[in-house]
């Protein structure tokens, strides 16, 4: 039997036990909630009498399936590729509360990367696979600001607004989880690999419930979606149809008693509809980053007291300067007292059209910068 992966500090070794009760087949995570509430471990429930999983409410047929060894010998060779791959049990500290009081909580987690990301705040970004590009631009530039503040950006590693989010995050050296449909060495799609990558060095991490081997179905997705909006404080909505998968994991948050945002569009954009039917079924409208941080404030001062985690400079009591890259500052600085074209800019600071406008749009979200009408761009007065 291959030795056991080293854990990280504070998360014991997975159980052998836990893993060939991972292995069979139909033994899903309400199921594995009930045998491990029953029998108080999985030592003990995989050695029990399976006429005694009958009392722990199992059915029949599940009693008479035995552990996979094909399964289980996957699960032990993926846990020993890497370092940085885990097996988060439920009983672990690694684990994240926010998952404990879900119905359908799962009783393991396969992780790659940093698992403390798991317990660290999070806001959970989700919309539409086929965004309009400033349904990408906003995206990236609140995950850009969120992160900025300390948060976790988590999504689903999705075409479309979950990249963004994603890779904002990566943008200014924030870490980001992506939960998956599939399991954790299927990634999907597979155009995200190299994003994947870049969220495991950037010290994010690969998340999924799903055994290594497990092929993306459209089923799973729904179930992942709660994953999503369990392990965040909130869900903010970019872009999304009336139709939109993004419009479960809203419902998902709201059942779970997170807070849920969306950010507004043009009444001709199908892609809006979606946000404004949650706008109107009391979502909270966002403009800004800085909109939604006042809103989550105090829940997320609570977790990071919790945690023993100095708060973000929007939570603390005495806000420092916040953290502003180069150009960022020398756009403000141009803009000066009085309001300026995007062209001016341009010029004046040598940057190109998009980096420009991209500037302005993140300056903007962070509540520094406010459009005016003929094109003119002024400073607010915080900035």
């Amino acid at each position: 039997m291959p030795e056991a992966p080293t854990p990280p500090p504070g998360q014991p070794a997975p159980p052998d036990a836990l893993i060939e009760l991972l292995s069979i087949d139909g033994m899903g995570p309400r199921r594995l909630d009930r045998l491990l509430a029953h029998f108080g471990s999985p030592d003990a429930a995989l050695g029990a009498p399976r006429r005694e999983w009958r009392d722990a409410g199992l059915p029949e047929p599940l009693t008479r399936e035995r552990p996979d060894p094909a399964r289980t010998r996957r699960i032990r060779d993926w846990l020993d590729d890497a370092p940085d791959h885990h097996l988060v049990a439920r009983n672990a500290s690694a684990f994240p509360e926010s998952l404990d009081d879900l119905p359908d909580a799962p009783a393991a987690l396969f992780a790659r990367g940093r698992v403390e990301a798991l317990r660290e705040p999070q806001i959970a970004m989700v919309g539409s696979r086929t965004p309009t590009t400033g349904g990408r631009q906003n995206a990236r530039a609140f995950a850009r600001h969120l992160a900025r503040q300390g948060l976790v950006i988590t999504s689903g590693l999705a075409l479309g607004i979950d990249g963004e989010a994603h890779q904002g995050a990566l943008d200014v050296g924030g870490s980001t989880i992506a939960v998956l449909g599939s399991g954790i060495d299927r990634l999907y799609p597979s155009q995200h690999r190299d994003l994947a990558e870049r969220i495991v060095a950037g010290g994010g991490l690969i998340l999924s419930e799903w055994l290594p081997g497990t092929e993306p179905r459209r089923g799973h997705f729904p179930r992942r979606n709660r994953l999503i909006s369990g392990l965040a404080s909130g869900v903010l909505v970019v872009e999304a149809s009336v139709q939109s998968g993004s419009l479960i994991t809203a419902r998902l948050a709201g059942e779970q008693g997170r807070e849920v945002f969306a950010i507004p569009g043009s009444i001709h954009n199908p892609l809006a509809r979606g946000c404004h039917r949650l706008i109107r079924e009391g979502a909270k409208l966002v403009e800004t980053g800085q909109d939604l941080l006042e809103e989550l404030a105090p829940a997320l001062r609570r977790q990071l007291e919790a945690l023993d985690t100095p708060a973000p400079p929007s939570q603390a009591n005495e806000t420092p300067a916040p953290r502003r890259d180069p150009q960022q500052a020398r756009i403000l600085d141009l803009l000066g007292h009085d309001p300026q074209p995007a062209d001016t800019l341009i010029e004046a600071s040598g940057l190109t059209a998009g980096e420009v406008s991209s500037i302005l749009l993140m300056l903007e979200l962070a509540g520094e910068v406010s459009t005016l009408p003929g094109g003119l761009y002024a400073r607010t007065s915080q900035a």
